[in-house]
């Protein structure tokens, strides 16, 4: 049709520069459209274009034409964008362009945004993490080790009082952090203003009897102005984390976080909750991996990605380039995947990864194996599951922490440590589903 432009965004074999930003997708065409004709409707969609040509189009503003510069016969398409298409430190924006009205155009059957490279102006733009890594552990004291962390369950239904109780049980069994759940916010039965002053006691008692530097990852995820109000009460109170729903939230809500939570000294612990809405379909969607990078640059100190053995669906070499983009300051993709770009971040401190989800001491090492140590470690159920309760789930997981880092088997250690031995007894290694 005489009317339609797509063709012109599509520039085969272009050769992209270091200051545009670059994004791999995966496209399957709607019946009747070629792999072309999809790939220029995405470029001009996502950014100066629309159904049919332009009168107003000003030699400026072609400027700022997407080119897909790649199209493979599996669907694989990049294309390229000046990065003036782009608002700095805007992730909101980020969002609209090229995660935006590309996926309800007719013309696209699915579609699958695998990865965004981004150019250093664009990087520079956001702080990235106030703490990463070494900050947390310097909060902590806790090194040479992964940190560790647990949810007191059932995740939601205790009082504040009962909330406190396990809190202080876990704590003194040898975890660094307790952690609220993804839906523990401020409900009825458990108030975020007493559930804050219980376990900010449990907290006091804890350190003193142990020595140890103890956290609470606070759950503020709220509408953005009372997100602010709890992060403050948790700064008040002395406690050196909050946590997050980021994508339950939205990334504007979590740029506004990240300013306040720098100014109170706090460092943010983001859940994934409802990612896997729109990163699980192999075809369609966004990759958790780009979720990821993304967070890294909106400041998150901490992330949850998954286990090599936990009860969540992991694609093992996705959960290993997810947790080395979120922690190196140069990613190169293996040589045997070309959905991913090479992506530096200039300086930009690195993110925790969370390992989580359906972990208990029989399963730590194989764990660490995979991922190493230089990770938050989360355990739910395998802490408070104990047949002992949550102080000697605690006490199991450090054990196991210990028996590995010493390069002795759990069953060994096991012998000499009841709790580590009660847990193995219960679980030995199963992987839950």
């Amino acid at each position: 049709m005489g009317f339609e432009w797509y063709d012109e965004f599509v520039r085969e074999g272009y050769t992209p520069s270091d200051d545009e930003v670059l994004v791999s997708f995966l496209v399957r065409p709607a019946q009747g459209t070629t792999l072309r004709g999809a790939a220029g409707r995405i470029a001009s969609e996502s950014s100066v274009g629309t159904w049919t040509t332009l009168s107003t189009l000003k030699p400026h503003v072609r400027k700022l034409m997407a080119k897909a510069y790649l199209l493979r016969e599996d669907g694989l398409v990049k294309v390229a964008y000046p990065v003036d298409l782009f608002e700095a430190g805007s992730i909101p924006q980020l969002f609209s362009s090229v995660l935006g009205n590309i996926f309800g155009m007719r013309a696209i059957d699915r579609l699958k945004v695998l990865d965004i490279r981004f150019p250093e102006s664009y990087v520079k733009s956001f702080k990235g993490p106030a703490h990463g890594i070494k900050g947390v552990r310097e909060k902590l004291k806790v090194y040479g080790r992964p940190v560790l962390a647990t949810v007191p369950k059932p995740k939601v239904g205790l009082t504040p009082e009962e909330y406190g109780e396990a809190a202080y049980e876990i704590l003194a069994g040898g975890m660094d952090l307790v952690k609220d759940d993804e839906n523990l916010t401020s409900m009825s039965f458990c108030k975020f203003e007493r559930r804050a002053e219980a376990v900010m006691k449990a907290i006091d008692k804890a350190e003193k009897e142990t020595g140890e530097r103890k956290g609470w990852l606070a759950n503020i995820t709220a509408e953005t102005n009372e997100m602010l109000r709890r992060l403050k009460l948790v700064a008040d109170y002395g406690n050196g984390f909050v946590m997050v729903d980021i994508l339950a939230a939205g990334f504007a809500g979590l740029q506004t976080v990240r300013e306040a939570a720098e100014d109170y000294g706090l460092a943010i612990h983001a859940h994934r909750a409802f990612h896997a809405a729109f990163t699980r379909l192999p075809d369609h969607g966004v990759s958790f991996y780009l979720i990821a990078k993304i967070a890294r640059l909106a400041g998150v100190d901490h992330i949850h990605i998954g286990t090599n053995v936990g009860k969540m669906e992991a694609d093992l070499m996705e959960l290993k380039a997810t947790q080395q983009v979120i922690t190196s300051d140069l990613f190169l993709p293996p040589e045997n995947n070309d959905t991913k770009f090479e992506q530096r971040w200039y300086g930009m401190r690195p993110v925790f990864p969370v390992a989580s989800g359906g972990l208990h001491p029989g399963v730590l090492p194989q764990l660490m194996d995979f991922m190493g140590t230089d990770i938050i470690i989360q355990v739910g159920g395998g802490v408070t599951g104990h047949p002992k309760g949550p102080l000697a789930g605690g006490k199991a997981v450090r054990q196991a922490i210990e028996a590995y880092l010493q390069g002795i088997s759990l069953e060994e250690y096991a012998e000499k440590h009841a709790e580590l031995r009660e847990a193995l007894e219960k679980w030995g290694e199963v992987r839950p589903r």
